[in-house]
């Protein structure tokens, strides 16, 4: 009999990214970022002009963080136990939107932290892949934890039958974001480990999904 299947997403999920990249571009770029809204082309400007800093410099600031900085990235305050609660009673495996030669850091980074879990890359909308995950192992049940609204819409029309927590651990952007509960994506809400714990494990082995 198959087991039940848990796909999380990483960064914001599992481990701070935006608070160590915030602190990385104050420290060696000279770059402030203050989240605006829920549009991160406009959170990042120059501390000596003001000035906004392009879209494509803000992807090859990315690129320079996650080729050489991802050391500076954090457990998510109770990820580490819930992801190691989880795996004792189903399959656990990371989705992150990395390039694929990212794939091993991404591995070893969370190894690192205590989290043993296979690592799937991907670029753009997370519902194709998910779709492949799916096929693969063949779960009893699943639930898909991401902290995008975006990826949580494809989950929802390519692979409608995962259970779907949207999952924000960060609090810098947890109240600037689109929700998807509400836009109808996703089955909940809920931004600490804590409590999503229970909520997940009643998902996969509760007599309700």
């Amino acid at each position: 009999m198959s087991r039940p299947l848990v796909i999380t997403d990483c960064d914001e999920v599992l481990l701070h990214m935006v608070a160590p990249f915030r602190d990385w571009l104050a420290e060696t770029q000279g770059i402030d970022f203050h989240w605006v809204g829920n549009d991160f082309s406009k959170a990042l400007r120059y501390c000596d002009s003001g000035e906004l800093v392009e879209a494509k410099e803000i992807w090859r600031l990315l690129n320079l963080f996650f080729d050489a900085e991802m050391h500076r990235q954090g457990p998510i305050s109770g990820a580490v136990h819930a992801i190691n609660t989880l795996a004792e009673r189903a399959d656990v495996v990371v989705l992150t939107n990395l390039m694929d030669h990212r794939q091993e850091a991404r591995a070893q980074q969370l190894a690192d932290h205590g989290i043993h879990a296979r690592v799937y890359t991907n670029q753009g909308p997370k519902g194709p892949a998910l779709k492949a995950i799916l096929d693969e192992y063949q779960p009893s049940r699943a639930v898909f934890i991401d902290d995008i609204a975006q990826h949580h819409g494809s989950a929802a029309e390519v692979a409608p039958e995962l259970i779907r927590l949207h999952l924000c651990g960060e609090p810098l952007l947890a109240p600037h974001i689109t929700c998807a509960h509400q836009a109808g994506h996703a089955h909940a809400r809920i931004d600490t480990w804590e409590h999503a714990l229970p909520w997940l494990l009643e998902q996969l082995h509760g007599d309700q999904a």
